[in-house]
């Protein structure tokens, strides 16, 4: 069989093959006990000790495959099946690994590995394996090599017999593969150009001699039978410059490379390599009641949340994380407001030198949390001022950066010189962010960005304005983290937009239901939400919610139980609502460890409701309040899908476990509210929080009670959310529409006319109307999409519910004709929104002259790909004209398809409004929904630009067709 027809029969086998292409896949090991699998899902196949407990049928939906390591002629004593070896079948020690080599002669040694090792691993899903130890019976003292690789053989096939579609990877066993090459997916070797020498457990460069014979030998085996060859190297996890290289010198000489460290526990670099997409914070617990409440997540989260990021939080009082590479992290962000206790300065200091002297980037924000010492001095090249200030001070320096939403003034805080070098900066480059120098000419620094990263100290970071609320960030906090931490353009996953367009949803907490309108007859409020909003608005997703103390017979309001349950029922009947429990007893403070605010201040503030013999218990609050809905108000095909935080919106780790366990999405808090009174970024919030593992959504736009001072008036104040719409879509697109508002604005006629107005404003936007579930899910998404640099384009591995990717006008535009699960693009005010047609995609871009057109969002005619589609792969068609291509569409793309000549593209639009799409370079050709012809409501042709045609329909959901003329 020939190579090219090997790889074909594996890609029948193999989740990673998509038709039509048969590039040898990405392959990562992964030892480690906790394995982060989210982020390796990215490679085509991931080797894992399965020892760890890992679900290989539940990680197969990522689209990758996960593959069991299993030693062959070697166990050590850990191994359940150890004691059941005889000791005649132990040949050899290997003291190196502390393990036992076993015989390969035993006849009945096949069958015991197939049914004792194999077999139990196949049950729990895995249908690949990673054959390891395959030469040790050479570190016995005596043997019959003809027959110890005959047994191998007869291992092998074994294995085949007894589990069919068994996937195998050898790792050396060079001498049999001629035997079984028909049974071998690819061999594997290590150590080609570096090793790791367990007995001294150094690193060490391999001598040439050695790399030499194993070119040899991997080089036959790719040649002479065909086979993929996987060449496993070793670098220290810090130097990530060598293990890329390395990992490029395998590639070139057409192997498959996985360059890791020697313990295998980090992800290294293979065919593709991983973007780290997570920043560590660290902080001091005791500067505030709880993480919710603590700077860097109140003001920094979002910014990197935005900029793509998933932030890891790390409270200096416990343990700090070890593992801490650049693998994963793109870099470590410190921030305390003052000096650390003197107990855990010395710990942290030693901490963050290691960081350092691993090179990774470092941004200090705040304080540094204690004095710098001589090493620190030398490893930031700054130090201390020896006095404060004199007279009157000066800016000496002041970068574009700072002076972001408020000016700069000197201040006689925390401040800091250069350590000098023949009167330069020691370190460089350096650049002051920003300088004051005082009436002697002494120079105070209050930020700078140096080789290491960067500090900014307070009170240049956020400052808070006097006699309100508010504050206000000093320093750009995109262009400082940006910088410090040296952070690459990266198509971004996005969590407002879709198919180009900005989301719109609402929900509503069930607050008020029982209230009676000022409105003639004092209709019940629930009653007028249903006629006046839900039954109106019926193209807006909505969300709805009750508490079930409120409207239940066994509540607090028994006589107009029965009216409210039935007004419960209607509302949820209505195809464009979804259900949500508020809880059964509207909790205020969720956890009784964490005293803030007004429960800091007064010890007889109300928990909750005041439900009488009730006692708080959270099962009762989430799961119980949930069984009542199902049971009592939702329709049969409906069920509830999410839990609406009440009160403090601040819920324990075991309210999010009890709520995750119960199979519900959770959403609220957060608590942004930025409009013309309140103009800063300081008051927009992040996409959640997590703790312990479990994640709470925020809403993205905060509700009617913030605008209407905690519902004191006035009454119509939830029209300033149309303020805070504008303000996170420019300059930048930070959040969704999130109508947001509880019941009893449905009880004043100022609500609601508020109510019309915010509706009326929305609906009357280009937006992309989805449920509440919807977008929860997409942030869900944001937490663990893998996205790595795969040869000229980006792979992207994503559960499928976030769709789109902010492209950064540094790394050009997309070739839809060259990438694969590509839909289309759309200029915005950062970039390109492109839209994926599902879960994975691959993205080529290209820089060209043309730039995007700001209404179509479009940008100049592509020219025809010349190359591969993906890195590898065999040569796909490319076709003679620009492909056409989504512009930007208000629901949910599906089924993408285009054909080899690009004459012919088929797709599906569901969503919740009558469609509205558009679509580029379709000029031409014939566009069908449902095998209706359609004619364009109307087109545009930007100058150097593509023709945009643009489409409507009567209905949500359609088949669409478009047959082009081949050119």
């Amino acid at each position: 069989m020939s190579r090219r027809l090997r790889l074909l029969f594996f890609c029948l086998l193999a989740p990673w093959c998509v038709a039509g292409w048969a590039a040898p896949p990405a392959v990562a090991l992964h030892y480690g006990p906790a394995a982060p699998l989210a982020e390796l899902k990215v490679f085509d196949i991931v080797v894992v000790e399965p020892g760890h407990g890992y679900d290989p049928q539940a990680f197969a939906k990522t689209g990758s495959a996960l593959y069991a390591y299993v030693s062959v002629a070697e166990v050590q004593s850990s191994r359940p099946y150890f004691g059941d070896i005889p000791a005649a079948w132990k040949m050899a020690r290997n003291g190196a690994w502390n393990s036992e080599v076993v015989d390969q002669t035993p006849a009945e040694w096949p069958e015991f590995f197939a049914t004792r090792v194999v077999a139990p691993l196949w049950e729990k899903g895995y249908r690949g394996f990673f054959l390891d130890t395959l030469d040790s019976y050479r570190l016995a003292k005596q043997f019959d090599e003809a027959a110890q690789q005959q047994g191998l053989v007869r291992v092998i096939e074994t294995l085949h017999q007894r589990f069919p579609g068994i996937r195998l990877i050898l790792n050396r066993g060079f001498e049999i593969v001629p035997r079984v090459k028909d049974k071998v997916q690819m061999v594997a070797a290590e150590s080609l150009f570096q090793g790791w020498n367990a007995g001294t457990r150094r690193y060490e460069e391999v001598k040439a001699s050695d790399r030499e014979w194993l070119l040899g030998q991997l080089r036959t085996i790719h040649e002479r039978d065909g086979l993929p060859v996987l060449a496993i190297d070793y670098v220290p996890p810090a130097d990530r410059e060598l293990t890329r290289a390395t990992a490029g010198r395998i590639k070139a000489l057409g192997f498959i490379p996985w360059v890791t460290d020697g313990q295998v526990g980090t992800v290294g670099v293979g065919s593709v390599e991983l973007v780290p997409r997570r920043v560590l914070i660290l902080y001091y617990g005791g500067e505030s009641a709880s993480l919710n409440y603590a700077s860097p997540h109140r003001f920094l989260q979002m910014p990197l949340n935005h900029m793509g990021y998933v932030v890891d939080y790390a409270d200096v009082r416990n343990p700090l994380p070890e593992g801490v590479f650049q693998d994963r992290y793109a870099g470590i962000v410190t921030w305390f407001s003052g000096f650390l206790p003197e107990g855990r300065v010395r710990t942290v200091n030693q901490w963050l030198l290691a960081r350092l002297g691993e090179r990774m980037p470092l941004a200090v924000m705040g304080n540094f949390g204690f004095a710098l010492d001589r090493q620190f001095n030398e490893a930031l090249g700054i130090k201390g001022n020896a006095s404060p200030p004199r007279g009157e001070q000066k800016v000496a320096a002041q970068d574009a950066m700072m002076g972001f939403e408020l000016a700069v003034q000197p201040s006689s805080g925390s401040r800091f010189e250069w350590v000098l070098k023949n009167g330069a900066p020691a370190q460089q480059p350096a650049r002051a962010l920003i300088e004051h120098r005082d009436a002697r000419g002494a120079s105070y620094l209050g930020g700078a960005i140096l080789p290491w990263g960067g500090f900014v100290v307070d009170p240049f970071v956020v400052t808070e304005v006097p006699g309100t609320d508010y504050a206000r960030w000093m320093v750009d906090p995109f262009a400082f983290l940006t910088q410090a931490l040296r952070l690459q353009p990266l198509p971004v996953p996005d969590v407002t937009t879709e198919n180009g367009r900005r989301l719109l949803f609402s929900h509503v907490d069930g607050d008020g239901f029982p209230s009676r309108a000022e409105l003639a007859g004092s209709p019940n409020a629930g009653a007028v939400l249903l006629k006046e909003i839900f039954e109106k608005y019926t193209q807006v997703p909505q969300t709805m919610s009750v508490i079930e103390a409120e409207v239940a017979p066994h509540g607090l309001h028994p006589e107009t139980s029965a009216e409210m349950e039935d007004i419960a029922r209607r509302m949820f009947r209505l195809p464009h609502v979804e259900i949500a429990s508020h809880t059964y007893s509207h909790p205020f403070l969720w956890d009784r460890s964490v005293r803030h605010g007004l429960f800091n201040d007064n010890s007889e503030a109300a928990m909750s409701l005041d439900v009488p013999g009730y006692t708080m218990d959270l099962r009762r609050e989430i799961v119980g309040s949930t069984e009542y809905i199902n049971s009592r108000l939702a329709p049969p095909d409906k069920r509830v899908k999410i839990l609406l935080w009440s009160g403090d919106t601040a819920p324990s780790a075991e309210a999010l476990e009890i709520t995750e366990r119960a199979g519900l999405l959770n959403m609220n808090g957060g608590d942004t509210s930025i409009t013309r009174t309140n103009p800063s970024l300081t008051a927009v919030g992040a996409f959640g929080i997590r703790k312990n593992g479990y994640l709470q959504v925020y809403a993205p736009i905060t509700n009617e009670n913030i605008y209407t001072n905690l519902w004191k008036g006035p009454y119509y104040g939830f029209e300033q959310v149309i303020q805070s719409f504008e303000m996170t879509e420019k300059p930048r697109r930070l959040k969704p529409v999130d109508i947001y508002y509880h019941v009893y604005s449905a009880s004043k006629r100022a609500g609601l006319t508020a109510l019309h107005k915010v509706y009326g404003w929305a609906i009357a936007q280009p937006l992309h109307p989805v449920f509440a579930s919807e977008y929860i899910r997409k942030v869900r998404d944001f937490q663990t999409i893998a996205i790595a640099r795969d040869g000229g384009g980006w792979r992207v591995r994503g559960d499928g519910e976030l769709r789109t990717l902010r492209l950064p006008a540094a790394l050009g535009t997309p070739q839809i004709a060259a990438s694969r699960n590509v839909a289309g693009y759309r200029s915005g005010a950062e970039g390109l929104y492109v839209h994926l047609a599902g879960g994975s995609a691959w993205l080529r871009t290209a820089q060209t002259s043309a730039a995007p057109a700001p209404a179509a969002g479009l940008t100049g005619a592509e020219a025809p790909a010349a190359a591969p589609a993906e890195p590898g792969s065999a040569s796909a068609p490319v076709p003679a004209r620009p492909l056409p291509y989504l512009v930007d569409a208000n629901a949910r793309l599906a089924d993408w398809s285009v054909a080899a000549d690009g004459t012919r593209t088929d797709f599906r639009l569901q969503g919740h409004a009558p469609l509205a799409f558009s679509l580029a370079n379709a000029r031409g050709c014939q566009v069908r929904a449902d095998q209706r012809t359609l004619s364009p409501e109307r087109s545009t042709a930007p100058p150097g630009g593509n023709d945009v045609l643009a489409f409507r329909l009567t209905h949500a959901a359609a088949q669409i067709q478009l047959q082009c003329p081949a050119r």
